[in-house]
């Protein structure tokens, strides 16, 4: 597997430069960027394909691989959202992330399918954004990009089930899921998920969580939390799993540099010791 690390782990600002350099000197193998606004750093939704390939190569020379784009634009531009306009142009958003993608020889985007609220239903999330995300559907193959629906907290697929449904509603192998270890732990197993969705999964994400607190801000650093690790690392190597694994976490205050140390260590443990525990298992 190889040791992502996405651009928020940095702080808001940080240059891609630095981005690559820490990831790098922490130990990762890849970094998942972030499509951002207009003045945001690195892509954006006015990056042109030759700014693309020129990031692209910029993480080349700090040899890093870019297997992912991830962004925030969709919780104000969901794809559930009551008026036409917004879904719109979050679809727009989307097609933005598919073709970087195809520019960059990237082969998943995370989408944020929707969001339920007491002015949108469930029903009406889960119909809008299916509509929205059938539109998509023929640009992600054609690009042969995936779309990587995430599971977070959006009121929304709340159990593996509904998710492998929602998924197989739409009936195109450029649309799997984009699972998300540690967003799951307050309403079930992360382990039991990757089991249930399988083959569906295109990415993981990796961060930890303490059920003691059991709200947002229960999120902790790999490790601390309540992730029965090795469970989850015997489910992704059921299904077969060998893809990048991303941590994606709350930047330090004081520097950038100690997170990107800390959790490439701990990614390391966790692989290293999921791959004994299955050798001894097997033995």
């Amino acid at each position: 597997m190889l040791k992502g690390i996405n651009q928020w782990c940095y702080p808001e600002g940080t240059p891609l430069e630095k981005v690559f350099e820490y990831s790098r000197d922490a130990g990762f193998d890849a970094v998942e960027l972030n499509l951002n606004s207009d003045d945001g750093v690195g892509l954006t939704m006015n990056t042109t394909k030759e700014e693309a390939e020129l990031i692209v190569a910029l993480a080349a020379s700090y040899n890093l691989k870019l297997r992912s784009i991830s962004t925030g634009l969709l919780w104000d531009t969901a794809l559930s959202d009551p008026s036409e306009s917004i879904r719109e142009k979050g679809r727009v958003v989307v097609e933005k992330q598919l073709e970087l993608a195809s520019f960059m020889g990237i082969d998943t985007i995370l989408v944020v399918p929707g969001c339920v609220t007491e002015e949108v239903s469930y029903e009406e999330c889960y119909a809008r954004s299916q509509d929205q995300l059938k539109k998509l559907i023929p640009l992600a193959e054609s690009f042969e990009v995936a779309i990587g629906i995430e599971n977070v907290w959006n009121k929304f697929l709340l159990s593996p089930l509904e998710m492998v449904r929602y998924i197989d509603e739409l009936d195109s192998e450029f649309v799997g899921a984009y699972f998300d270890v540690g967003n799951v732990l307050q309403f079930g197993y992360p382990q039991q998920w990757i089991r249930t969705l399988g083959k569906r999964i295109k990415k993981i994400h990796v961060k930890d969580f303490s059920t003691s607190v059991g709200n947002i801000t229960g999120f902790v650093p790999l490790l601390v939390g309540d992730v029965n690790w090795d469970k989850v690392m015997d489910a992704l190597k059921e299904i077969g799993y060998d893809d990048t694994i991303t941590s994606e976490l709350t930047p330090y205050k004081l520097d950038p540099r100690p997170l990107a140390v800390d959790t490439a260590r701990n990614m390391g443990a966790i692989i290293e010791h999921g791959t004994i525990q299955s050798q001894k298992a097997k033995g």
